[in-house]
């Protein structure tokens, strides 16, 4: 098909205190007595003002979900068959965190349905049947994982998505008030990768309309909050959620680039979280984005932020063939950032140099 039928998120509500409609949006979607597994950002451990309330009925479930490192495929299947072995069914999961928590909720979702592991799903479209009804609930902003129709995963030898229709949420709920009271530098970085998106879809050769039109808006927002404002206030809070929803909109019809595509070799080599490795790699991305690195450099100064400098340094060849290896095979990302001929302008001895830089 020469045009994408884009597949959207099957509902959204927006609003200050929306999560306490949660048990109203959720009730027909239970089936007989088949829990709803909510799966929690670990951060909220122990918070019991929030986890109260969580519209826990029946044999509801919370899972605590680790979030230390980046979601891992084995953690995926080792829920799922957890969640099979204890229910056999369940109605929905939920996912209530920052897109980490997100992409397992869209994971574990995919594989109540889906045979194998989810190591066999990382890719394009290899995803072959609906899965379990899901919802998702940002208490950060900034990854646009609450409308992607990826979810993100480390596997056994690769960081990469289960891009499919079958990934969206059926729902999710835009609450600015869960996003309040997020530690600063983590806000910055996951905000970052809001920016990052924007300036890579606007200045990819995949950009459309429809995506400018998303993109600008986003990046507009992300100005807004992070240049002009003095301080962090409740309108921030909704802009950034706004912000964090129109960037994900805008990759969705066309695609990131070289930040994403390189900051995946160093996730799956060395741990680094999506958006503090997105910045570690935008930091030093001048040659490709001349102007949004210029204002990256302001907004860091200015809120004071620090990024991580020399964490490839002391790597052995072997250590930068694999980022390689993981960066290459992102052929989307590149042709995106490049063009049709990014292997002859993106080789490996290119990208070497791009990574003893960071």
């Amino acid at each position: 098909m020469k045009f994408r039928n884009f597949k959207l998120v099957g509902y959204v509500i927006f609003g200050r205190g929306a999560f306490n409609q949660l048990d109203e949006i959720i009730a027909p979607r239970r089936k007989g007595d088949a829990p709803m597994i909510f799966f929690v950002d670990h951060f909220f451990e122990g918070n019991q003002p929030f986890l109260s309330r969580i519209p826990l009925r029946g044999k509801d479930k919370i899972v605590f979900i680790d979030v230390t490192h980046e979601p891992k495929t084995t953690y995926v299947d080792r829920l799922r068959d957890e969640l099979k072995a204890e229910f056999g069914e369940v109605s929905g999961i939920i996912g209530i965190g920052g897109g980490s928590t997100m992409d397992m909720a869209k994971a574990v979702a995919l594989m109540m349905t889906n045979p194998g592991s989810s190591a066999d799903y990382q890719g394009w479209d290899l995803v072959k049947l609906p899965a379990v009804y899901k919802a998702g609930i940002p208490t950060l902003s900034g990854t646009g994982a609450e409308v992607s129709r990826t979810t993100v995963l480390t596997g056994p030898t690769r960081k990469l998505g289960m891009n499919s229709d079958y990934t969206p949420f059926d729902q999710i709920v835009l609450d600015p008030e869960l996003i309040s009271n997020a530690p600063v530098n983590q806000r910055f970085y996951t905000a970052m990768d809001c920016y990052i998106h924007c300036i890579e879809s606007l200045e990819g050769t995949f950009l459309n309309a429809f995506s400018r039109s998303y993109g600008e808006k986003a990046l507009e927002l992300c100005q807004e909050i992070y240049l002009k404002k003095d301080r962090w206030d409740d309108d921030a809070d909704e802009k950034l959620m706004m912000a964090s929803y129109a960037g994900g909109m805008s990759i969705a019809y066309s695609q990131v680039g070289v930040a994403h595509a390189v900051s995946y070799g160093l996730s799956y080599l060395l741990g680094t979280k999506h958006g503090v490795g997105n910045c570690i790699v935008f930091d030093k991305l001048e040659e490709f984005y001349p102007a949004g690195v210029k204002e990256f450099k302001q907004m860091v100064d200015k809120h004071q932020v620090e990024i991580p400098q020399h964490i490839t340094k002391g790597l052995s060849d072997a250590d930068f063939e694999t980022m390689i290896d993981v960066s290459m095979g992102l052929a989307p990302l590149w042709e995106n950032a490049l063009g049709k001929d990014w292997q002859t302008l993106m080789t490996r001895d290119r990208l070497r140099k791009l990574y003893e830089k960071l």
